[in-house]
């Protein structure tokens, strides 16, 4: 049991060298650390022996807190309920709008306690084996580590993040669970959302980015067009993490113009082979990847000339780290191929055909990156709300302030109406085919990402504002706003710019206009 102390003991200790501090009824004995603290001495000493709570939320954050836990030394008598004492950052946060509604108490036709569950277990991996290490690696730029993906791998966080699909049925044999001890069959997208919501949540962009980004845009190819043994083995090893793959479609000369790429694939005088020549750029994961699924031209020009080549790591394949907004962990790379041989087998779906995979794919890559997006929209609700009420101001706390609950208002608008745009997206996803979900959403959810980023740049630029100085510190309090405001035009460039979604999604639409529509 905690030892007990009166706030007049407390205040016996208030010299410097014999300084205790009392946080939200904890007793902290800070004699020895005013020498680690940045501020050093002079930023105690007008708290020693008293209460300084308010101060102390003013200036940290509650990890802060749970990281100098070996200074706590006792309770104040009849002090209230620590919030260190019951804090867990796996559990639901309580605070409105930070969380999807349901999780909040709202009804749902789209979720229930299955997601929740699925969200529980991803946040106690994220906990125990990202948390640790994901700013470290941010800061460093250090690849996530081979080991890393294999306890992914074996926790079934690599084969979610894919979605549902008959791949689901095989993981029992790969000795992979289904997250959440979910039946295979009853996995579906809403179950995917949590798993990439939960791993957002780390607050580390590039970091995030390397834990497999790259998978979940280039397995999906092999798994729908890949063929025989060579299939099976990569989808396997990729898995349970003993490989990592990625996807290699935009070049320095065409990035959102794919049906003008430039890197050439040719047939060997024996038939045998691709001979591969040409260069990729901005191509996630591609530093550290075995295997790249690369679009390449083997016909003429313009999009009936693709087709979509399995390439692993060989002789002539090299690759360069680009230098991005973010930190390099995520291994942003550029990709050179100098007359690569390729096996025939690798050859992804038919010749001359890749550019229909490629349009494919892009529907469940955006779908991913709209989700990323929305979860960082909430972590600035969370971040700003949070901050209003714990930060003071002209001697009243940010939030009693009517621009800033203007502000806070915008924010949560924004995000609510963008959650259940991509809510009515994932139900579609869940009840169509692939062939049918490929066509018809690749408009809808084009236009989702367009409006997506639109709103989540108005975001940025909001929770900047209120959070000030720090908004724009890579540290301490606003260090969440200030990666979000960083970063967030990753999402607006990313799997295809604003313009070319917003253009696509009307020429879509302008394909199912009846003609016999008049005003």
């Amino acid at each position: 049991m905690s030892t007990e102390y009166t706030m007049e003991e407390v205040a016996k200790h208030n010299v410097q060298g014999d300084l205790w501090i009392v946080i939200d009824g904890d007793v902290y004995n800070l004699s020895k650390f005013g020498k680690f603290h940045p501020g050093g001495h002079s930023v105690l000493r007008p708290y020693a022996g008293k209460d300084a709570s308010e101060a102390f939320w003013g200036l940290h954050r509650i990890e802060v807190l749970t990281k100098y836990q070996n200074l706590k030394i006792g309770r104040v008598k009849g002090g209230k309920t620590s919030i260190v004492a019951t804090y867990d950052p796996t559990d639901v946060c309580k605070v409105p709008y930070t969380e999807i509604s349901y999780f909040q108490g709202f009804r749902s036709p789209y979720w229930d306690d299955s997601m929740l569950a699925v969200r529980k277990y991803v946040a106690e991996f994220r906990e125990k084996e990202l948390r640790p290490i994901c700013e470290m690696y941010e800061k460093d730029g250090k690849y996530p580590t081979v080991e890393l993906y294999k306890k992914m791998g074996q926790a079934g966080i690599l084969a979610a993040r894919l979605g549902p699909g008959p791949w689901m049925k095989d993981l029992k044999a790969m000795g992979i669970p289904v997250v959440g001890n979910l039946e295979p069959e009853k996995y579906n997208y809403f179950h995917e959302w949590m798993v990439h919501a939960e791993i957002v949540r780390c607050g580390t962009p590039a970091f995030i980015g390397g834990l497999g980004d790259g998978l979940v845009i280039g397995l999906p190819p092999v798994m729908h067009f890949g063929k025989g043994e060579l299939q099976k083995r990569v989808i396997k090893e990729v898995l349970t993490g003993e490989k990592r793959i990625c996807l290699a479609i935009s070049e320095p000369f065409a990035g959102s113009d794919v049906a003008n790429l430039q890197t050439t694939a040719k047939k060997s005088p024996c038939g045998k082979y691709y001979i591969v020549n040409g260069a990729k750029k901005w191509i996630t994961n591609g530093a550290f990847s075995d295997y790249f699924v690369t679009a390449v031209r083997t016909g003429g020009k313009g999009m009936f000339g693709i087709s979509m080549l399995l390439i692993p790591r060989c002789e002539g394949l090299k690759t360069t780290q680009i230098p991005v907004s973010y930190s390099s962990c995520a291994g942003t790379s550029y990709v050179t191929f100098e007359d690569v041989k390729v096996p025939v087998e690798n050859l992804l779906g038919r010749q001359n055909q890749g550019f229909r995979i490629v349009m494919y794919n892009f529907n469940h890559e955006r779908w991913g990156i709209n989700v990323f997006i929305q979860t960082g929209m909430r972590g600035m609700v969370e971040e700003c709300f949070k901050w209003a009420t714990q930060r003071k101001a002209f001697g009243k706390p940010l939030i009693s302030q009517p621009v800033v609950r203007f502000k806070l208002a915008g924010m949560i608008a924004r995000t609510e109406a963008t959650q259940n745009w991509l809510e009515n997206m994932t139900y579609q996803m869940n009840q169509m085919p692939f062939e049918e979900m490929s066509i018809k959403l690749a408009g809808p959810l084009a236009l989702l990402k367009y409006h997506m980023t639109r709103m989540a740049w108005d975001i940025a630029d909001d929770a900047t504002q209120l959070l000030g100085g720090r908004g724009i510190t890579r540290s301490g309090m606003g260090r969440g706003v200030e990666a979000y405001l960083r970063t967030i035009k990753m999402g607006a460039i990313l799997g295809g710019s604003e313009e070319i979604m917003a253009d696509l999604g009307v020429r879509q639409a302008m394909r199912g206009f009846p003609k016999s529509a008049k005003m």
